[in-house]
């Protein structure tokens, strides 16, 4: 009997985590081989640079093992990256028969509702979403970045805060817990916000402090808020309330209980709820090995 040896990635820009896997062990979660590497996205780096993460950080692990079939799926990968990413794995993967490079957000969809039809989610540092229809996107509200968009996402809880901490509208006890816990003043933020590199990155980072006072009301309302928003302008405009929405990312993992009350609140109705997608693409590709 001929053993197929496959390898899934997940590649945000900071992390990429791989799934090796054989045609013997599909079914065996534990026994599926795991690594991981630095972020590889093809909008920020180099033909040069993604060969180097390959050849020195993800070959080596591999012991000279043939690969038969690769699936990467990652941020920066627009479809005019597919090709030349296509490439690269190729190089790297010389024996593989089949090499498909893909979106993070076709990778959620497939990881959360394999080939079936629904909407898919992603809430991170950033946000996006679409309609898949067990096979591909047939549409996508744009997420227009952190600035203009974004609802639902780290980036945008962040900025609720901010705004709700100085606006006055959470409370001065809030205020002094936020400073004391950061470290921060409003000078500080301001500073961080609009003078500092990776802003998006700093204002998901203060979710830490969110997760830690949703015992207090008007926080828990925040990030429902920041839910519902992202629903509204995200998932209703597809106007297809008979299927379910589901989602994959640290936000909704971590803020599950106020996401479900945003989707119950909107009428809508509750899939798959993932930390990663890596579990989920191999699920969904183990029924092709």
């Amino acid at each position: 009997m001929l053993f197929m040896i496959t390898i899934i990635a997940d590649s945000g820009s900071t992390k990429t985590d791989w799934a090796l896997l054989d045609s013997q062990n599909v079914n065996q979660q534990d026994e599926i081989v795991r690594y991981s590497t630095q972020g590889i996205n093809p909008i920020h780096q180099s033909d040069d640079v993604i060969r180097q993460v390959l050849l020195l950080e993800l070959l080596p692990n591999l012991c000279g093992k043939s690969v038969d079939r690769v699936y990467f799926y990652g941020s920066g990968v627009r479809p005019e990256k597919e090709a030349p990413m296509v490439q690269l794995l190729s190089e790297a993967f010389p024996d593989a028969v089949v090499v498909e490079a893909h979106s993070d957000l076709l990778g959620a969809a497939r990881a959360l509702c394999a080939h079936n039809e629904g909407v898919a989610c992603i809430l991170g540092t950033g946000a996006n979403s679409c309609l898949y229809d067990g096979e591909r996107i047939v549409m996508n509200t744009p997420a227009l970045g952190y600035i203009i968009g974004d609802e639902g996402s780290g980036a945008a809880l962040g900025k609720r805060l901010i705004r709700g901490l100085y606006g006055g509208s959470m409370g001065n006890g809030l205020v002094k817990l936020f400073e004391e816990e950061t470290c921060l003043t409003l000078p500080m933020v301001i500073d961080r916000v609009y003078r500092q590199p990776l802003a998006n990155r700093w204002l998901a980072s203060l979710s830490e402090f969110v997760s830690r006072h949703l015992d207090d009301v008007s926080v828990r309302l925040l990030v429902k808020d920041n839910f519902v928003d992202f629903l509204s302008y995200h998932v209703l405009p597809y106007d297809r309330k008979d299927l379910t929405v589901s989602f994959v990312g640290s936000v909704a993992w971590f803020y599950q209980d106020q996401l479900r009350e945003a989707i119950s609140e909107l009428q809508c109705q509750v899939g798959v709820i993932l930390r990663s997608p890596l579990d989920g693409l191999v699920r969904y590709h183990c029924t092709e090995a």
